[in-house]
């Protein structure tokens, strides 16, 4: 504590002292500090409130002089909050970080009924329908502040959606007293955080209400990105290792298959790929006589869409030769002659 804030302590009653070191021990077990505005908030209503954040804040209301003596004497830049200590506010702590604290206080507010001479905190709007009220002088009264209303099938009901009064208009007590009977609330009563200190950087309210599921979702974009840049760029790290591995050795095996590379791993594939080019050569041939029984009245294939019907593609021929060279070797069992002119073709096509 400095000399000067020494000076006004002592020159203040002991009580104010005590409560002044009270706020100061409350300011410094927290994380996150605040200050609230409590204006129009019943007594009862505040005490409930103080009841539902029992384990996640604490909430201290007391003289203003008295809560700018105590953020002055904890410094450590809570002396930013003193600009937010005017008219009623209470000062309210938590470990939560700031934005947490923020959606707590907003969760927390509840319905409630406004006054004469209180400004709308937005567009008050008397639905349409049946106002539950048998006829009388009322529907005037609904008339007089602006809305569509009229007697019908015994009762008085609004015919339409009307707005009454628009935000940062001043309630009149004939309206107070028409929201009143139709036990319309139109304004929210609780916690309004003016500004949080914690971790050295002071928050206004607009910046900590964010969209968690808009925020949620950006993080979500930017980390697919980043995904996506880190392998286009071929920057291994240890989420896209797997991904970079698998591209490389796919890439691989194509290079060696289109490079007929012989190996043991695209030996099925490299036949298979024969075995395909073979029937699409056999197919142009016209002369029957010149190709052996089984690649007779061959179709060209249609081409194939992408690699991964290729590779299909290539394992249903591949079994197709086999069964076809299987039957091939039966035949040559039976018929010799038919077996070397069958050579000779073969030999004259491929050279």
């Amino acid at each position: 504590m400095s000399a000067e804030s020494e000076r006004k302590t002592q020159s203040i009653p002991e009580w104010k002292r005590e409560e002044v070191d009270d706020i100061v021990g409350m300011l410094e077990s927290y994380e996150s500090v605040g200050i609230v505005n409590i204006a129009g908030i019943p007594s009862r209503q505040l005490q409930d409130m103080r009841r539902e954040l029992y384990g996640t804040a604490e909430l201290r209301v007391s003289r203003n002089t008295l809560l700018v003596r105590a953020l002055e004497e904890v410094d450590d830049g809570l002396e930013q909050l003193t600009e937010h200590v005017a008219g009623q506010v209470g000062i309210i702590g938590t470990n939560d970080n700031p934005f947490g604290l923020f959606k707590t206080l907003e969760a927390s507010k509840t319905p409630a009924p406004i006054n004469a001479g209180e400004v709308a905190p937005n567009d008050i709007v008397i639905p349409e329908g049946d106002t539950g009220v048998d006829p009388g002088p009322f529907v005037g009264e609904l008339q007089q502040v602006g809305a569509a209303a009229r007697i019908m099938d015994g009762s008085i009901q609004v015919t339409e959606d009307s707005t009454v009064l628009s935000a940062g208009e001043e309630v009149s007590a004939e309206l107070a007293n028409v929201l009143g009977e139709l036990g319309i609330e139109p304004k929210e009563v609780g916690l309004d955080l003016r500004g949080v200190y914690s971790d050295g950087v002071l928050f206004d309210p607009e910046e900590l209400a964010i969209d968690i599921d808009e925020y949620r979702a950006d993080i979500e974009a930017a980390a697919a990105g980043a995904r996506n840049l880190s392998v286009n760029a071929v920057y291994p790290t240890a989420r896209t290792a797997g991904t970079l591995l698998g591209k490389a050795s796919g890439e691989a095996k194509s290079l060696g298959i289109h490079a007929a590379v012989e190996s043991p791993d695209l030996a099925d594939d490299l036949v298979s790929r024969a075995d395909s080019q073979m029937r699409a050569l056999a197919a142009l041939i016209d002369d029957e006589e010149a190709l052996p029984e089984e690649l007779r009245d061959v179709e060209v294939a249609e081409p194939a869409t992408d690699e991964a019907e290729e590779e299909e593609q290539g394992d249903d021929q591949t079994e197709d030769a086999e069964t076809e060279a299987e039957d091939a070797d039966s035949e040559s069992d039976e018929d010799d002659d038919d077996d070397g002119d069958d050579g000779d073709a073969l030999g004259a096509m491929f050279g």
